[in-house]
């Protein structure tokens, strides 16, 4: 069964509806009614708005409960501008300096985003335009074709750029199948999964370049046993809600009994501590 948001269902005397959640395309935070007794679900959710994706909603009214993820903890993220900013000066410079960047990469989930970031910034530098973009992944390219229908799911900055042009139709950016595929004749940009360099063509091409410190990679994961001598930069561009929006979050929606959920333990302490006092 398909709702759409705000829809309010009943089952068995349960009712339920759902709220923009922000994280990714489609997430949903669950309001569920049970006896007159409200639980909210946030599951995965960010209260940022970015290049496409709406921030979670508020609900109109405080649940009784409010089961809530806590990845981030206590931990408050940089400005958007800063970290977006950081991602495209790195991969700048090593284009500039003639090495490759490999972006190991979800799927679904911030890839997308990451794209979105990429070909604007290569729309507004005219002398990078002879430096090709991939994204190698099959999954990501099947996801594309969601992306590209339900632009209007999205929030207003990117519904706007519809009037123009499909803001998914990339226009620097181009999918990559496989390695075989891949003309390695100078420097590039590579998003590439699986994120954790496991397996894949993300593996395959961090093999392949690591030894060149000419080169970039700007996620770095435990387990690499290949010779290191390339750059590799950790850039957080998180889907997930901080510190900051759990609390400003929870202030709004005043709920006097709060379940966190979806962290590490003693972070998860942390937080209650800092959320407590």
């Amino acid at each position: 069964m398909v709702i759409d948001f705000h829809q309010t269902l009943e089952v068995n005397g349960i009712r339920f509806w759902c709220y923009t959640a922000g994280h990714v395309l489609g997430a949903a935070m669950f309001m569920v009614d049970i006896a007159g007794v409200r639980v909210l679900y946030t599951g995965d959710y960010s209260c940022e708005e970015d290049r496409h994706l709406r921030a979670a909603e508020i609900p109109q009214f405080s649940p009784d409960i409010c089961i809530i993820e806590s990845t981030y903890g206590v931990q408050l993220h940089q400005p958007r501008n800063v970290r977006e900013k950081r991602f495209t000066d790195v991969i700048h410079s090593t284009i500039s300096q003639g090495g490759r960047v490999l972006i190991p990469a979800f799927a679904l989930e911030r890839a997308q985003e990451l794209l979105l970031i990429l070909d604007e910034y290569w729309s507004n530098h005219p002398e990078l335009h002879n430096i090709p973009i991939y994204y190698a992944s099959p999954l990501a390219q099947r996801c594309m074709a969601v992306y590209q229908t339900y632009i209007k799911s999205m929030n207003e900055r990117i519904r706007n750029q519809l009037a123009n042009s499909n803001p998914f139709d990339f226009k620097h950016i181009s999918p990559l199948k496989s390695i075989e595929n891949f003309n390695d004749v100078g420097p590039s940009v590579v998003m590439a999964s699986p994120s954790g360099l496991q397996s894949g063509l993300s593996r395959q091409l961090f093999e392949i370049w690591c030894s060149d410190k000419k080169n970039a990679c700007v996620t770095l994961m435990n387990g690499l046993t290949a010779p290191l001598n390339m750059q590799v930069h950790y850039i957080s561009l998180p889907a997930h809600a901080d510190f900051a929006q759990t609390s400003t979050f929870l202030k709004e929606l005043m709920s006097p009994n709060i379940i966190l959920v979806h962290g590490e333990a003693s972070e998860m302490g942390r937080l209650k501590q800092k959320l407590v006092t």
